[in-house]
């Protein structure tokens, strides 16, 4: 599963600044001027769903079904095609399950932190007055911004302790392929192979901008897992089978392999969402959700 990872979109810039790292003492006293939230009494935002019995509020669903629909008059195909209704409940599913998770984990959000947070909010809005401006133009008021940067933080806290848990190296392999339109062009090349031409010569005649060198990558990486798993199958010097995917016909080469290489950056990160998609996976087939819209 692709994880939908349209907190960035949906979330509001003064929002995410707020889920940093706490303020300095003089930026904390701004909090004695935050809005204060609306007083008990007030009727609580029917639930649009349940996540393991905790409530998906209607204001909080309404809010980032508005941010979404922002999102995708902004950015046009890119989101065109997304159902709203579906993508804002998956993503605010995924969150809750996340908050949860760091809960069980034994951590807890107190007044102190959440304070400092409201704190830096202010002071990136650049005022009092402006940041309740920003929470007005937003959608947000006062008690629901408290409730989406405290879930916020809380999620963020997991999301953290599940990607830091990813460690720096890896087991990898070094491999380049040729990528073929046809089946029979590529049996053609491997039976070229048989016959003791090298990879390099074919490598030479049919790919001769190197378009094919994939360089180091550990499991989990390539977008194409039937090429991953034929490669990480191979030895240092050997060539594949033909391997079908969506793109064409593959034969593929290892030149080197490593039991515990250090990950690029961009790697360990293709690790990470991974960890993250496996993790929410795994937590949503253990909770109960239950969705309360027709």
């Amino acid at each position: 599963m692709i994880l939908r990872q349209l907190t960035a979109i949906l979330l509001c810039s003064l929002l995410l600044v707020a889920c940093g790292a706490p303020p300095p003492a003089a930026v904390q006293e701004t909090a004695a001027s935050l809005p204060e939230p609306e007083q008990p009494g007030v009727t609580p935002s029917a639930p649009v769903a349940l996540v393991n019995g905790e409530a998906i509020t209607n204001d909080s669903y309404d809010l980032h079904r508005t941010q979404f629909q922002a999102a995708q008059s902004q950015f046009g195909t890119l989101l065109a095609t997304e159902d709203v209704q579906q993508t804002v409940l998956d993503d605010l599913v995924n969150r809750l399950l996340l908050a949860q998770g760091a809960r069980a984990q034994g951590y807890t959000l107190d007044d102190t932190t959440l304070e400092q947070r409201l704190s830096a909010a202010i002071e990136a809005a650049g005022g009092q007055g402006a940041f309740e401006a920003w929470l007005d133009e937003h959608g947000y008021t006062a008690a629901l911004f408290r409730e989406e940067l405290a879930l916020e933080i809380e999620a963020g806290w997991m999301r953290d302790e599940i990607t830091a848990a990813v460690p720096p190296t890896a087991e990898q392999v070094l491999a380049r392929q040729v990528l073929l339109p046809d089946r029979f062009s590529a049996e053609r090349l491997q039976g070229q192979l048989q016959g003791g031409t090298t990879f390099q010569q074919i490598v030479n005649n049919n790919d001769g901008q190197g378009l094919g060198y994939l360089g180091w990558f550990p499991r989990g990486y390539l977008l194409q897992p039937a090429v991953e798993e034929a490669a990480f199958g191979l030895q240092p010097g050997q060539v594949s089978l033909v391997v079908e995917t969506q793109l064409g016909f593959h034969l593929i080469e290892v030149m080197d392999r490593q039991p515990d290489r250090p990950l690029t950056p961009r790697a360990r990160q293709a690790l990470q969402t991974l960890a993250l998609q496996n993790w929410l996976s795994e937590q949503r087939g253990q909770a109960h959700v239950e969705i309360l819209l027709p």
